[in-house]
Parts: structure tokens; sequence; C-alpha cells
């Protein structure tokens, strides 16, 4: 049986407990109700942390994409054109804070002289935070981290990546089509790679109902970095007449 570390009962210390620091250790299951709120106090003090470090960024556009990526990999090459191109337009440029994409997006910032954001994540494996950020911040949590990349964030470019990307740019596109969030203008570049993604789509879930084929609107696909600000551009003047 796992010992418990739960403050023995009567204890004034239980506010300060700091069992449940691993996000694993949260999802497990059912807990102790001392463990459970104080995950829920440190999850109250990230989001704090969070607004603290993020709330007064102007105008600013989120880069998705895979850690992954070596930088000469076509697509950091093209990330990179991106990141200097939305500070030269500018745009704060904020990303996951880590290796590939991320540091692309942000390095190209830098070479522009544009505020470069990272929201870096915890990890055992591959995330470090990149040499490219004016600010960041990490996070121990996930979901607190979505939640910063998607805030204070006017628009969202979505580059290759894996899992984490997947998730990131569907959570986005469910907030928008639930009218969470603004319609804020969502491009994907690399049409070689998300075209491939964009075709199932029409041919599984709107063939089946499960989305509108209008839905598949709420996405911009572009491999040219001009078209993609001025999708930006265009739809943040649409967000913007529409609130």
């Amino acid at each position: 049986m796992r010992k418990s570390s739960i403050p023995e009962e009567g204890s004034r210390d239980w506010l300060a407990f700091s069992g449940g620091k691993n996000e694993k250790e949260f999802l497990r299951g059912t807990r102790e109700h001392p463990e459970e709120l104080a995950s829920a106090g440190r999850f109250f003090l990230e989001f704090v942390r969070g607004f603290q470090s993020l709330g007064t960024l102007g105008k600013c556009v989120t880069v998705f994409g895979s850690a992954r990526f070596d930088q000469d990999h076509r697509y950091c090459k093209l990330a990179r054109k991106l990141g200097k191109g939305l500070a030269e337009a500018g745009f704060a440029v904020m990303t996951g804070g880590g290796p590939g994409i991320m540091e692309a997006a942000n390095r190209g910032a830098k070479d522009a002289g544009g505020l470069s954001i990272g929201c870096n994540i915890e990890l055992p494996h591959e995330q470090e935070l990149n040499p490219y950020l004016d600010r960041f911040f990490e996070f121990e949590h996930f979901f607190v981290r979505k939640v910063m990349l998607v805030k204070y964030s006017q628009a969202f470019v979505v580059m290759p990546g894996g899992f984490g990307t997947l998730d990131e740019v569907f959570e986005t596109l469910t907030l928008i089509q639930n009218d969470k969030i603004e319609s804020f203008p969502v491009v994907a570049m690399g049409s070689e790679f998300w075209g491939i993604l964009r075709k199932s789509m029409r041919e599984t879930m709107v063939a089946e109902g499960t989305i509108d084929a209008s839905d598949l609107e709420l996405i911009e696909l572009t491999d040219s970095v001009e078209e993609a600000i001025e999708m930006i551009r265009q739809g943040m003047a649409g967000a913007t007449n529409s609130s």
C-alpha cells in the first residue's frame, strides 16, 4: 500500500501540502481531499504566475509545431521566416518555448527585433528552453499552458507536428467552433503535411456528419509567409468587427 504523505488529522499545514506535484499523480484517479486541494492550489498559483508573466503582450500570434525537427529542416526554415515576418508586421511571437519549430519561430522574431515569448512545459525529454526568448514561463501542467497559449493570442499559425500540435490546434478550433473565443484566424502552413489531414477530415468527419463542411473553413492553408500574415490581418479585422 502506498504510504500517505497527508498531514495528520487536525494539522493546519494541509494548505501547504506538496503532494500531487506531478501531473501524472494528479490524473491517476481519486485521492484524499487534502491531496486534491493541494493540486487545486498549485493550479491556481500557476495560473496567477502565468497572468503576471504574460498579461501585457499586446498583439500576439501563437505558433504551434513540432519540437523534433532540426533547425536545417525545411519546416524550421519556414517557421523562422514566419517569425521574422510576424515581428516585422508588429506582432509578438509566442510558442511553446522549446526546440524545433518553436525555436525557429522565436529565432525569426528575434532576428527582426520583435518580442519573442515562450510557454515551456516540464517534460522528461525533448522540451528544453530555446535560447531565443525575451520572456518565458515554465509550466508544470499541460492544460494551464494551453490556456495561456490561447488566452493572449489573437491569431494562430500551425506548423507540422505530432500529437501535441494536433491537440493544440483541435482544441483551439473547438473553442472557436463553440464560440468560447473570438473567431480568430488559424493558419496551417505546410500544405503537403496538412493537406492530407484536411482531405481525410472531409472524407470522414464531414462525410459522416460529425462536423460541418463550413467547419473546415475555420483553418486556412498556405505555404507563403506573406499570405499567412495577410490572412492573419484580415482575420483579426473580421474578429474585431464581429465582436
